[in-house]
C-alpha cells in the first residue's frame, strides 16, 4: 500500500556479519505526469505523487506559458481515463490564449540539440526580466549557513526514504515559505515555485531559494522566472548556471555546507562580516 510518495519495497538485507534477513525498505514513488492545457498535452515529467496542482502551475509559468494565477480557471483529472491520476488538466480562465509552441524545456537542451549556452540564455531572457539590483536585498552568512538544517526539517520523505530532492523557499531572515519534495529537483521546484504562485505571491524578490541537490541552468531559470534573486545549493552548480547567474543578476551559492560555502556570482548580496 502506498502512503502519498512512497511505498514499502521487499528486500533482503545482508547485514555487517553477513547474515540475511527478509525486511521492506520505504522507496520513493516516481510516476509520469502529463501535464495538459485544455486538450493539448503540455509536457510529461517523471515525479513523485503529490502537490501536482502545484507542479504544474511551476511547471507552466517557469516556461512562460502563463504569467498570473488569473489566467487559471481550474484544475481536473479527465474522468475517464484508466490512468487519471497521473493527469493534471489546466483550464484556463475565459479569454486567456497562450502560446503552447513556446513550451520547450530550456533547462534539457543538451550539447546535441545545437544550441550553443549563450544562446539558451538569450532564450530565456527573452521571456523573463533580469533581477534588479537593490541594495536591501541582502542574507547575512549565519543565516544562509543554517539553510541546509532548515531545509532537512521539512524533507520528511527524504528522512524515510533518502531518496528524494527537496526545494525550499525561505526568506531573507531564514523563515520558511515552502518547502518541496519529489524525486526530480526541477519538479521540487516547480512545486515550491507553483504553491506560491497560486498563492498571487510572485514576484519573490526578498526570498532565497535552496535546493538539495546541484544547481543546474534550468534549476537558475525556473528562480528567475520566480523573481528570485538568490539561489543557493548543497552540492555544485553548472558552468551554464554560473553563466546564466551572472547574465541575470542572480547570486548563485553552492557547496552550501556549513561552515563553508562558494559564491560564483553577484557576492554583494550575502553579508560576509
Amino acid at each position: 500500500m502506498k502512503e502519498d510518495g512512497i511505498k514499502p519495497g521487499q528486500i533482503i538485507r545482508r547485514k555487517q556479519k553477513g547474515d540475511l534477513e527478509y525486511s521492506h525498505d520505504d522507496l520513493t514513488i516516481e510516476e509520469p505526469l502529463e501535464i495538459r492545457i485544455g486538450r493539448k498535452t503540455v509536457a510529461t515529467t517523471m515525479r513523485t505523487p503529490g502537490h501536482d496542482e502545484e507542479l504544474a502551475a511551476g511547471f507552466l509559468v517557469s516556461e512562460g506559458i502563463i504569467r498570473t494565477s488569473d489566467e487559471i480557471a481550474n484544475f481536473s483529472r479527465p474522468a475517464g481515463a484508466r490512468n487519471r491520476d497521473n493527469i493534471i488538466i489546466t483550464t484556463l480562465a475565459e479569454g486567456t490564449k497562450v502560446k503552447l509552441n513556446s513550451a520547450r524545456r530550456f533547462g534539457t537542451i543538451s550539447s546535441s540539440c545545437g544550441i550553443c549556452g549563450k544562446e539558451s540564455i538569450a532564450a530565456i531572457r527573452q521571456n523573463f526580466l533580469v533581477i534588479e539590483s537593490a541594495k536591501d536585498i541582502r542574507i547575512d552568512a549565519e543565516t544562509l549557513l543554517s539553510l541546509p538544517s532548515l531545509l532537512r526539517e521539512g524533507q520528511s520523505d527524504f528522512a524515510r526514504t533518502g531518496g528524494i530532492h527537496a526545494a525550499g523557499i525561505f526568506e531573507l531572515d531564514g523563515r520558511p515559505r515552502v518547502v518541496r519534495e519529489d524525486i526530480g529537483r526541477h519538479n521540487a521546484v516547480d512545486k515550491a515555485i507553483g504553491r506560491a504562485f497560486l498563492n498571487r505571491e510572485l514576484p519573490l524578490t526578498r526570498c532565497i531559494l535552496i535546493v538539495s541537490g546541484r544547481a543546474s541552468f534550468e534549476i537558475m531559470q525556473k528562480a528567475l522566472s520566480a523573481g528570485i534573486p538568490i539561489v543557493a545549493s548543497v552540492s555544485a552548480p553548472s558552468t551554464l548556471a554560473m553563466e546564466f547567474a551572472r547574465e541575470c543578476n542572480q547570486t548563485l551559492v553552492g557547496f552550501l555546507r556549513p561552515p563553508s560555502f562558494n559564491i560564483y556570482s553577484h557576492t554583494e548580496r550575502i553579508v560576509l562580516e
